[in-house]
Order: structure tokens, then C-alpha cells, then sequence
């Protein structure tokens, strides 16, 4: 229940006074101002808002296209960290309404039952069967068994100039971007299991993410098509997508790849062209 002190409530009439007295609009932001610190001493707002982290909130509520690893990604978290902090298994099954802890929690979480659903029954989600996250274009990739270690060797996803170089400090930057042909194929960078196929993480467009290994994942961002499903597993210079655009710029492709939730630098990886 919220609580609200004698003087919260001051304040709220001062502030309504100001406001019928035709204040300026300097002295009623002044007011308001004051009003806000008032709220955050004495409780008014919630402490999940006064204790976001860089997610910007303490939960997060699973959509119809999430997957762990897409939320993890866009969060800049470590999926693995994420799954444990909400006590989910190895299959890394989410449910369509479950609310998730997005940092670590200073206790045990007790429970962590999915949101109800009027018919009564919440659909799981482990890599995803909705129909807005499969691609356009299926391709069979024969069946391989992933690879419990970091990859030995990477490739190229395309062949072409470096358009962006990487910087951890610039958002659109956390990775690479390499020019090329509209519709030209795009190539998985190492062998690997697709975890994430669809185009709901903004700034992305249309991505896929593949899982290398435990620690390391590769994301495949303004696709023109998406020719892999999630759970496909593909080998190395499989083709998996065709190049688009980003905001009408020229064809591009945009690398990353990630270790243990965080960006690094795909150059440290990729072999000299």
C-alpha cells in the first residue's frame, strides 16, 4: 500500500493552490520538483522504478516473440545469468506473460509461475513457434551436434568493406558493419544452434542469433530475409540470411558477436581478409 506522510500532502495542496492562483510556469515546475522529491522520500513511487538497473526495469514481462536469449541480448545480459536469477531450467523454456527478474535478486525467488491466461492455459516458449518469428523462406540444414566449446575458427559473414568499425560506447555500434548486395547471402560465422529468428528488437530489424557455445553468440542484423528457424542447427558458412538495408541506407549486413552476454569486438575474431 502506498504511504503517503503529512508532508506529502502539503505539498499536493500548495501545488494545487499554485495552480489555481494562475501561477507562473516556472513556480509550478518549481513545485513540481519539490513534489517529486516528497514522492521519493516518502515511498510514493514504486522501488522497482527507483531501482532500475540498465535494464530500466526491476521485471520484465515475456511477449508473444521473446525468447531468453533475444530478451538477454537486448538487455546486455548473460542468458545463462538470467535463467538462474529466475530459477529456469536448461531447455531455458519461457511462458508467454511470465514476469522476469532482470538482475540479480538479493533473495531466492519463491515463486515464478507464468501469468494466467483467460483460456487458462499460458503457452511455453523455448526457441519460439510464433508465426511472426519464423523466417519467410525455410532451408534444411542437416542435423549436427553443437559444439560445447568456443569455435576454433570463424569466418566472415559476407565478403565486403567495413563500413562501422566497433565501440562499446555508442549503441549502434557494438558491432561491425560490412557493405554488400541486396540479397546477397549471409553466412553463419561459425557452426552453431539459431536461438533467436525475428525482427522484435528494435534497431535490429530483421536478426537472427546464433549460440556458438555456452559463452559465445553471433547476431545477424538488417536482414532482408531470414532463411533459418529457431532451433535449426547449421554449420559453419551456412547460408542463413539474404543482406538488406538500414533506414535506406546502402546494403549492409550488421556483425556482432557476444561473450557471455557482453559485446566484443568481432575483429578480434575474424581472420584477415
Amino acid at each position: 500500500m502506498v504511504r503517503i506522510d503529512r508532508l506529502t500532502i502539503q505539498s499536493i495542496l500548495i501545488l494545487i493552490s499554485a495552480i489555481s492562483n494562475s501561477c507562473t510556469l516556472t513556480q509550478i515546475a518549481r513545485y513540481c520538483a519539490i513534489l517529486l522529491l516528497m514522492l521519493l522520500v516518502s515511498g510514493c513511487i514504486p522501488a522497482q522504478l527507483q531501482n532500475s538497473r540498465h535494464s530500466g526495469n526491476s521485471w520484465y514481462t515475456v511477449k508473444p516473440t521473446d525468447t531468453l536469449y533475444s530478451i538477454a541480448w537486448r538487455y546486455g545480459l548473460d542468458y545463462k545469468e538470467l535463467a538462474r536469477w529466475n530459477q529456469i531450467s536448461d531447455d531455458y523454456i519461457i511462458n508467454l506473460g511470465q514476469r522476469l527478474v532482470m538482475h540479480k535478486p538479493h533473495k531466492a525467488i519463491v515463486a515464478k509461475a507464468p501469468v494466467s491466461s483467460t483460456s487458462g492455459n499460458t503457452p511455453s516458449r523455448s526457441l519460439g513457434t510464433s508465426k511472426t518469428n519464423q523466417p519467410s523462406v525455410k532451408v534444411t540444414v542437416k542435423s549436427t551436434t553443437l559444439n560445447a566449446k568456443p569455435p576454433s575458427h570463424w569466418r566472415w559473414p559476407v565478403k565486403g568493406k567495413l563500413l562501422n568499425t566497433f565501440s562499446i560506447k555508442q549503441l549502434d555500434r557494438r558491432g561491425i558493419d560490412i557493405a554488400g548486395k541486396l540479397g546477397e547471402a549471409v553466412r553463419a560465422t561459425a557452426a552453431g544452434k539459431v536461438v533467436y529468428s525475428g525482427n522484435s528488437l528494435v534497431g535490429y530489424g530483421n536478426l537472427i542469433i546464433i549460440k556458438h557455445s555456452e559463452e559465445y553468440l553471433s547476431a545477424y542484423a538488417y536482414c532482408k530475409e531470414r532463411l533459418v528457424g529457431e532451433g535449426t542447427i547449421v554449420k559453419a558458412g551456412a547460408i542463413i540470411a539474404r543482406m538488406g538495408k538500414h533506414n535506406n541506407k546502402t546494403a549492409r549486413l550488421h556483425f556482432e558477436i557476444r561473450k557471455g552476454g557482453k559485446p566484443v569486438d568481432p575483429m578480434r575474431y575474424l581472420p584477415n581478409n
